[in-house]
């Protein structure tokens, strides 16, 4: 069987050069093939991410250079993963994985980023750490109820909005971060394995 496609979307602080953004790119080039690419405002050096529609269409655009004949997935960091969902309602992908969701804006309850899961019809994998302000496991609970999409929901304990475990945890568990990293990769194989065709 021919080996998946990830495309990889960065987070909105961090490019793909990031530490964090190189060591995933390794790990999941274990078990597909990995295309990385940065946003137009992160390519100019800019702080500030660009307005969703121009976040989008760059989405898009990455995908549509990237695609190949293979069962194709978007995988992001926090904002990246959730405009992989939004794409994922305009464009034919096997499945979505968010590491990480943002789904308060800003880390508050009352701003839900929710719209775009409730109107997703993609199999999505989330991967969540129990310490991530931004995306509260008892919230996401309610809106997977609500949602049409085949979603399931990895659980990083002790992980915060990059899945990092305090060092503290580790060494109280006697485990390592690549331990973890491990679990979550092992994850992502399982959620690809079911829903390609």
């Amino acid at each position: 069987m021919a080996r998946p496609l990830f495309l990889f979307a960065p987070g909105a602080g961090a490019p793909t050069t990031h530490p964090w953004m190189q060591r995933w790119k390794e790990l999941l080039s274990t078990i597909g093939d990995v295309v990385v690419f940065d946003y137009p405002y992160m390519q100019q050096g800019r702080m500030r991410p660009d307005p969703r529609p121009q976040l989008i269409a760059a989405h898009r655009q990455a995908l549509a250079e990237a695609r190949r004949d293979t069962a194709t997935f978007l995988i992001g960091k926090s904002m990246g993963g959730r405009m992989g969902c939004h794409v994922a309602l305009e464009e034919k992908v096997e499945g979505v994985v968010c590491l990480g969701y943002p789904l308060c804006g800003g880390g508050d309850p009352a701003k839900l980023r929710d719209a775009v899961l409730r109107a997703l019809q993609t199999p999505i994998l989330f991967v969540q750490g129990t310490r991530d302000s931004l995306c509260p496991l008892e919230l996401l609970e309610g809106v997977r109820t609500q949602m049409k999409a085949r979603n399931s929901l990895h659980v990083v304990e002790g992980g915060d909005h990059s899945l990092l475990v305090a060092k503290r945890q580790l060494n109280a568990s006697g485990e390592r971060q690549e331990e973890v990293d491990q679990r979550i990769l092992e994850a992502i194989a399982q959620f690809v394995n079911e829903v390609t065709p």
